[in-house]
């Protein structure tokens, strides 16, 4: 799906000998446009991603390998997001802590009951509440009628960050590849779609990937009502974690949402070669004035903005 969607190409490392069995691996694309020069990144648009090794040497004999890459002109950096077990696996010789995070996951083991008893009263378990008794409607699928949902309000939630949407393609990607992975879920007043998550399900794991919401709607809690109805699929079919995803050290009020939740945090650092990257005064600025005019551009060309810039971010 990045292959499909922004034209990565997809590689992935190992140290084991061609012919032998398959010991270990790690997945990356290769980002490049005409605007950024070649860099590794494992993965795109990924929290986090795991190098698949155990074993400390053969994973400093890939790092040492990708360093080598990078002095041959091959790319122009490397990055790795690996959770909190992978980063405490060795020093990582060589590269450095690029970007910081929190990334928060439920223990979904207890029971239905303790799970909604460990929710925050007041602002979450009442916000349930009101929901059910606001008559809301859940719905969940993979049709396109859903994902059109979804993604009008995932530019009424990219417009409130000030932050152009992905493009539609990307997410249409998503559902196509991922198939029966990737899920749609929908809180609904009548016939008007208020808020909307994507999740991601892998092994025992489902991932909180993405969400979006009307804010004129907020006081019904939408989102509270359709994460816990993904709390009860996800129990219904045996799921005992769920990934709520990173969030910014800065966003307190993201943090605390995920915490009301009963999710517990951790860090989550980066791994970049030859150095992390930092945004310089005048770009920061630049920034800001982009983000001024994402909050004013009509929805077609905040659509077309995302369109344009996301290739080039990985």
């Amino acid at each position: 799906m990045l292959h499909r969607t922004y034209g990565y190409q997809p590689l992935a490392f190992t140290t084991s000998p061609a012919g032998a069995e398959l010991r270990n691996g790690a997945a990356f694309c290769r980002v490049q446009s005409w605007l950024i020069r070649p860099r590794l990144v494992s993965l795109p648009f990924s929290d986090h991603a795991d190098p698949l090794f155990d074993d400390e040497a053969e994973l400093t004999e890939l790092l040492e390998f990708l360093q080598h890459g990078q002095w041959a002109g091959k790319w122009n950096s490397v990055e790795l997001r690996p959770p909190g077990p992978a980063n405490s696996l060795n020093q990582w010789p060589g590269f450095h802590d690029g970007q910081k995070y929190l990334l928060h996951r439920l223990d979904l083991r207890p029971s239905l009951g303790g799970l909604f008893r460990s929710l925050q009263k007041d602002s979450i378990q009442r916000k349930i509440r009101r929901a059910e008794r606001e008559g809301l409607i859940y719905e969940e699928g993979r049709s396109e009628t859903l994902l059109r949902m979804f993604y009008q309000l995932t530019v009424l939630t990219r417009r409130r960050q000030a932050l152009p949407p992905p493009p539609l393609a990307w997410f249409r990607n998503v559902m196509k590849c991922l198939g029966e992975k990737a899920m749609i879920r929908i809180a609904r007043k009548d016939d008007k779609a208020i808020a909307a998550i994507l999740t991601l399900h892998h092994k025992q794991t489902v991932v909180y990937k993405y969400g979006s919401s009307d804010a004129k709607f907020h006081n019904l809690g939408g989102m509270p009502f359709v994460l816990w109805k993904t709390i009860e699929d996800a129990k219904q079919h045996g799921v005992t974690e769920f990934d709520l995803g990173r969030s910014e050290a800065s966003n307190t009020g993201l943090i605390t949402f995920k915490e009301r939740f009963g999710a517990t945090g951790s860090t989550l650092v980066y791994k970049r070669y030859p150095g992390h990257w930092e945004l310089s005064n005048g770009v920061g600025r630049h920034v800001g004035i982009a983000k001024r005019l994402f909050k004013v551009l009509p929805d077609d060309l905040l659509v077309l903005a995302g369109r344009i810039l996301y290739p080039h971010i990985g």
